[in-house]
């Protein structure tokens, strides 16, 4: 291969890049704008924050409780060296409003309901239904996208709400009824050490960016697929790969912010 072979290669690349970057941008704008009058119809939000948030309700509930379970045991055995056990659950309670909660959540949210939508909107590309409302004057992005988007947006901070609720559970339930911490001192260390704005509103914002990262992406490759059945199963193999990528990323960037390392 020759270098003009070469180098036009990685111009084609470039190029091809960069339109997607466009193109992805250009849709993320697009998205907001449409938003504001998804919301007057605020039925369509909500049957998709029931769509995304409730059917995601039982993995995520049973992940926070085990996550909890070992965060409880873990976090005992290592308090235990230096004799600071009663402090389990501050440990627990900050580990998950956090950091776990919100990251797990999301990648929990990216697995379920983030393929559920790549899927969804990939298959009507693949069946032309979103060409059929093109033609019939209807934007697919504000009827189809828009809520969509606004329901991940707001069931994911619900959910890593949830996840981090039944987490402080499962730690309790461990490091008090199986362990015997003193129910009055894990209580009491996590209320004193926990402090709403530092640590649950950063969980929070955390929780927010994830849920835009992740169903804009989902929204994004089911828009983008080709319009075939691999079309469809790579971009939603795509979606979960990059997704996760991103909410790791964005996790270690909100972490260095908030806490200015």
């Amino acid at each position: 291969m020759s270098v003009i072979n070469f180098l036009a290669r990685i111009g084609a690349a470039t190029r091809g890049q960069l339109t997607a970057m466009g193109f992805a941008f250009r849709l993320f704008v697009r998205l907001w704008v449409s938003s504001v009058q998804a919301l007057k119809r605020f039925d369509l939000v909500r049957d998709q924050v029931h769509f995304l948030g409730n059917h995601s309700l039982s993995i995520i509930t049973v992940s926070g409780l085990f996550v909890g379970f070992v965060l409880g045991l873990q976090g005992y055995y290592t308090l235990q060296r230096y004799g600071s056990s009663e402090a389990l659950g501050l440990l627990v309670a900050l580990s998950l409003v956090r950091e776990l909660g919100p990251v797990v959540t999301a990648l929990l949210f990216a697995g379920r309901a983030g393929t559920a939508l790549t899927a969804e909107i990939g298959l009507m590309r693949a069946g032309e239904q979103l060409v059929a409302m093109e033609i019939m004057a209807v934007d697919p992005i504000q009827r189809i996208l828009a809520p969509r988007f606004i329901g991940g947006v707001i069931a994911m901070p619900l959910l890593a709400a949830v996840f981090s609720a039944v987490g402080i559970v499962g730690g309790w339930l461990v490091g008090v009824v199986m362990i015997g911490i003193d129910p009055g001192s894990f209580w009491s260390q996590m209320q004193g050490g926990v402090d709403v704005w530092a640590d649950i509103g950063n969980g929070v914002i955390k929780s927010v960016v994830f849920g835009i990262a992740v169903t804009f992406m989902a929204v994004l490759q089911g828009y983008s697929a080709s319009p075939t059945p691999e079309g469809v199963s790579r971009a939603t193999t795509r979606m979960v790969v990059v997704a996760s990528l991103m909410v790791l990323g964005l996790d270690f960037l909100l972490t260095a912010l908030m806490f200015s390392i």
